[in-house]
């Protein structure tokens, strides 16, 4: 039995990026079928038609390799996880933005590299290797930049991109952190690497290329850096 990608995809207000994503989702998986797949939708009431686009896609790809898994409304990014686990049938489960942000070409990348090590995790980076970031100016890559920096010196998990969300966890690793972690939002992602290197989990760093959306508009906002500083201070305090 080859090892199956449980792709957990949160959307809202996707509907014109994930055609094209699950459409190269699928070809990367055609150019290696040693692996198996499915990509798990959470759509948090998308008012754009993000659903309808997502059953289409179960009529053109099949109910083995799509699976729509609405909510009822936005509920957060770490809910958005929990969800979707639920429904998870593979061994392995990936999670990465709908926004087309990060290319599926990346992802035998990371499965090679968990095969490697063993590792519990793979989480993607920006700032390590030959990473980098297209299509942000200046003042958002300084952002993300200090936002990574304060966050490592304060918290010292040994990953570089901490805010990132390309990653590929065990199944069974990936449910023991979500049940450790209480941060929503943004948060969520650094929380997780935190959780992890506290409970003795390996993790590997593979490089990404990451591009700004293609389609529709950043969700990162004034409410969502404050919210990020408190998260860091409050992991920094009980962790």
């Amino acid at each position: 039995m080859p090892d199956k990608y449980s792709i957990i995809l949160p959307t809202y207000n996707e509907r014109k990026n994930l055609p094209i994503l699950v459409y190269l989702i699928d070809k990367t998986f055609k150019q290696h079928p040693e692996y198996d797949w499915e990509v798990i939708i959470v759509d948090d009431a998308s008012p754009d038609g993000t659903q309808e686009v997502a059953k289409e896609l179960i009529k053109i790809f099949g109910s083995d390799h799509i699976q729509l898994k609405p909510r009822a409304g936005k509920l957060g990014l770490g809910t958005a996880y929990i969800h979707g686990l639920q429904f998870v049938t593979g061994n392995f489960v990936i999670i990465m933005d709908a926004d087309f942000s990060h290319h599926p070409e990346a992802i035998p990348q990371f499965c090679k590299l968990q095969k490697e090590g063993d590792y519990d995790i793979v989480t993607g980076t920006r700032y390590a290797g030959d990473g980098g970031v297209y299509g942000w100016d200046l003042k958002r890559k300084l952002v993300s930049r200090g936002a990574n920096f304060l966050a490592s010196t304060l918290l010292r998990p040994n990953v570089s991109d901490l805010t990132g969300s390309f990653r590929l966890y065990k199944k069974n690793v990936l449910a023991k952190i979500i049940l450790e972690t209480k941060s929503k939002g943004y948060v969520f992602q650094m929380e997780m690497m935190v959780r992890a290197r506290a409970l003795g989990f390996t993790i590997a760093e593979q490089p990404i290329a990451f591009v700004d959306r293609v389609y529709g508009e950043s969700k990162l906002g004034g409410d969502e850096i404050v919210g990020y500083l408190k998260g860091v201070w409050n992991l920094f305090i009980s962790v």
